[in-house]
């Protein structure tokens, strides 16, 4: 019996569309090929919302989201938007979209791919086989704590205030959500934290610490300061299986794991909750409006996010892996959209690196 899913399709702005529109190649593969159906919603976020809305999330937006079983989104923002008031900033729609959605696990992996492993600027025996999962807090934290906001001081000073704050229940679940995943890795997590100098690292600590001894004593726990692990990631990158942390450390973190790739125009994104909640998906590089409608993006980051959805959202990890093999096929045969171009390879268009995932997956 077929089985049938409700997407909905946030394309966002820059590159977001082109990319998206070779999400539905794999889409209409998959539907052609696989006992599987999918119901699509296509809406806007970020700027292209808020040209239409005058917001950068739609509450129909958001309803859409809530009522799917998984949310695929491009990236949002660019110059155009960048007089827009704070609270409608293109940004502010992903912001709200993940909040409204209580997406708290934000998951991103730090995969090189053989095939690209010159792209790093790391040696190439520190990043071979480099296969790291960042498990980042996504609700919580100084992005979100209050008090926060800029305030005149008089005689020409102000002052900027953002608030760390976490509470036991926000550490717990994305906790976790790390050690789970841990166990169907190499069964190792690295919290990392400020406790030396935080208060709320100092928490996060004994917290993580607390949920480990309880249900997961049999993975190994190890906590390492954030900015010795920053340090660790360029070090010494293949000794972390999985990181947990928290949601600035994360920021941070993620995007020092994904250069160690060489490669972040291919790195996915997943955003999640409880258990049977919509999760989000979305590539990990930003809008590029530079190079939109010029047919020059990279779509591989948000078809990988597709398929990290049909892992985590819609339990079709059998597709999920033929997309993810026929991405390694693609780049092993030197098909190489510009971004990750290299002597000897084949340039081709956004549209025809699409074409050529499908001629793989066929």
């Amino acid at each position: 019996m077929t089985k049938n899913y409700t997407l909905t399709i946030l394309p966002g702005d820059g590159i977001g569309p082109e990319a998206m529109a070779e999400v539905r190649k794999v889409i209409t593969w998959l539907e052609d090929t696989q006992d599987i159906s999918f119901t699509l919603h296509e809406d806007d976020i970020g700027g292209a919302a808020y040209d239409r809305y005058g917001v950068p999330l739609a509450d129909e937006t958001l309803q859409k989201c809530k009522a799917s079983d998984a949310v695929i989104m491009g990236s949002v923002g660019g110059p155009k938007w960048d007089k827009v008031d704070y609270d409608k900033r293109p940004e502010q729609g992903l912001l709200n979209l993940r909040k409204e959605m209580q997406l708290f696990a934000n998951l991103r992996p730090a995969l090189v791919f053989d095939a690209l492993i010159d792209a790093s600027t790391l040696k190439p025996e520190i990043v071979r086989g480099l296969d790291i999962l960042i498990v980042r807090e996504l609700t919580g934290g100084v992005y979100f704590g209050e008090p926060r906001g800029i305030e005149d001081l008089g005689n020409g000073q102000r002052r900027g205030v953002n608030t760390q704050v976490y509470e036991t229940y926000e550490i717990d679940r994305v906790g976790r959500v790390a050690f789970d995943l841990a166990r169907k890795r190499n069964n190792k997590v690295t919290s990392c934290e400020k406790a030396n100098v935080m208060e709320s690292g100092k928490l996060w600590r004994e917290d993580i610490t607390a949920l480990h001894t309880a249900n997961f004593s049999d993975v190994t726990l190890e906590h390492m300061y954030a900015d010795n692990a920053a340090m660790q990631l360029v070090r010494n990158p293949s000794q972390f299986d999985v990181i947990v942390t928290d949601n600035l450390f994360g920021d941070l973190l993620s995007d020092a794991a994904a250069m160690c790739t060489g490669s972040l125009g291919m790195l996915p994104s997943a955003s999640l909750g409880e258990a049977g909640k919509p999760g989000l998906y979305e590539p990990v590089h930003g809008s590029a409006p530079d190079i939109a409608g010029q047919g020059k993006a990279n779509p591989l980051a948000t078809i990988l996010s597709f398929a990290m959805a049909l892992r985590y959202s819609l339990d079709c990890g059998e597709q999920a892996n033929l997309i993810e093999s026929a991405v390694q096929k693609v780049l092993e045969k030197g098909i190489r959209t510009p971004d990750i171009m290299a002597n000897g390879c084949t340039e081709v268009s956004t549209a025809k690196m699409g074409d050529a995932l499908i001629a793989e997956l066929s």
